[in-house]
């Protein structure tokens, strides 16, 4: 694995925004559950609300910016997986 992996959701040569894999486990698990965790809060929040206007437009850009932090913590959580089972094969 490549010491810096750059976010799936990014797809410009070169990357601006990496990932370091070699990062302490605690570390990228952290950064993971930070963005995992805030997409998780905000869609609770919506999905309590009792009334919320469905704009199409509005919609859309919304889920767009929810995407981002969530396919970022993915990344994380693949990181953490790779090196995770790396560790188990030694």
């Amino acid at each position: 694995m490549e010491r810096y992996m750059p976010l799936t959701g990014i797809d410009l040569i070169p990357p601006s925004l990496l990932i370091d894999t070699q990062a302490p486990l605690d570390v990228l698990q952290a950064m993971a559950d930070y963005r995992i965790s805030t997409v998780t809060q905000v869609l609770e929040n919506i999905a309590f609300r009792a009334e919320i206007g469905c704009d199409t437009v509005v919609l859309s850009d919304f889920s767009k910016l929810l995407a981002i932090p969530l396919r970022d913590g993915c990344d994380l959580m693949d990181v953490i997986g790779r090196r995770l089972r790396v560790q188990a094969a030694e």
